[in-house]
């Protein structure tokens, strides 16, 4: 019986020695590329959407540059050249003729369909730049009450100081900006800015605004009535090139103003408690948006009148071509084909011209408003 005894033994020091070994540490495992390959496939997903992004917002760009070409050459061209030879019509565009041509192509027709384009440019700039503040489509400058109080800045002027130099510029900047002071005061509440009750008093005191031009109106002579009624229709007829100069000049400081604002404007896309965590001054960035909003919009009225509606399609019309992140820069181009485009209508449509610009786009923009209403169904956000 001794065998079994030294077996135990045996087996107990074998299993002593095992379990006082060092353990060997595992071997180490070879990282999961399933992770890395998911990023790598996220990224070039990204890349190659950003980059499909580009090449459509690069086509629309371009046909609509195409459009406002053709749109420039038929405001020259429409109407009638009667004595003009039609290889004198390109050249007196920019003033290289003299007699009829340069009278009837540089000095009417040229002015005419660059403040045009030009003030619908700066309606259509202003415009997306309150819908994307606001993240409301129904918020644009002539809806909040801006485009009123430069209109009854400017009327004012017209009336008691109409020989001011760049007095009507001057009124209708002064009106929108006392707009803005009083939109920012009249609605903050717990410390913020309630885009809610900021469109809700804008469109209180567009009310306002109307009220005193009537006021006003019934105090003016009969030839200031008429000239304060044809500008407040919203009409690029009369246009000159010291207007062309003040639109160029403005909508070119405005685009350098807006640029660095599209970071602030994508932040606050998200909700102003999310973009102040990213670093965004919420108060300053809106601030600044709605005074540069309400110069775009007075420097076009200044010019034109307030032409009604432009400001309030063509944010929509250019986030549907390219997207809302991409609206602000291309609904440049949208308003001035959209302005220019009515003006050639008002020209030359048959039975209903010669009518102001304004009367044009006020008849296709009000149906546009109410549809946009009624699509906003009860669940929609404010």
């Amino acid at each position: 019986m001794p065998e079994p005894t030294t077996s135990t033994a045996e087996g107990r020091q074998r299993r002593t020695a095992r379990d006082t070994a060092p353990h060997a540490s595992p071997s180490p495992r070879a990282p999961d590329p399933a992770p890395d390959a998911a990023v790598a496939l996220t990224a070039r997903r990204l890349r190659d959407a950003r980059r499909r992004a580009n090449r459509r917002t690069l086509l629309v760009a371009c046909v609509l540059a195409a459009a406002l070409v053709g749109l420039l050459a038929c405001s020259l061209l429409l109407g009638g050249l009667r004595g003009i030879a039609g290889q004198d019509v390109v050249p007196a565009a920019f003033g290289r003729r003299t007699g009829l041509a340069d009278y009837v192509v540089h000095r009417i027709r040229m002015p005419r369909a660059l403040a045009a384009l030009l003030s619908g440019a700066l309606f259509g700039l202003s415009g997306a730049l309150y819908q994307r503040l606001i993240r409301n489509p129904l918020a644009t400058p002539d809806i909040v009450g801006i485009s009123a109080g430069s209109g009854a800045g400017a009327v004012t002027v017209l009336l008691f100081a109409a020989e001011l130099p760049f007095g009507v510029e001057l009124g209708a900047l002064g009106g929108s900006f006392a707009m803005v002071a009083v939109l920012l005061a009249l609605s903050r509440r717990a410390g913020r800015v309630d885009t809610y009750r900021l469109v809700l008093i804008g469109i209180g005191l567009a009310a306002v605004c109307t009220a005193y031009v009537d006021y006003l109106l019934t105090m003016a002579g009969e030839q200031s009535r008429t000239q304060m009624l044809r500008w407040l229709v919203g009409s690029v007829s009369g246009a000159d090139w010291d207007g062309v100069t003040t639109l160029a000049a403005g909508l070119a400081a405005c685009l350098l103003a807006a640029a660095p604002l599209g970071r602030a404007l994508g932040a606050l896309a998200v909700g102003d408690q999310l973009a102040a965590g990213l670093g965004t001054r919420v108060g300053a960035a809106r601030t600044a948006t709605l005074l540069l909003g309400a110069a775009a919009a007075a420097l076009a009225t200044s010019v034109t009148g307030p032409i009604g509606f432009v400001s309030l399609v063509s944010g929509p019309i250019a986030a549907r071509l390219v997207g809302a992140d991409r609206a602000v820069g291309l609904a440049v181009p949208v308003g001035a084909v959209i302005v220019l485009a009515a003006d050639v209508a008002a020209q030359h449509a048959p039975q209903i011209s010669p009518v102001p610009t304004g009367v044009l786009t006020a008849l296709l923009g009000a149906p546009y408003f109410v549809w946009l209403i009624l699509r906003r169904g009860p669940g929609a956000p404010s």
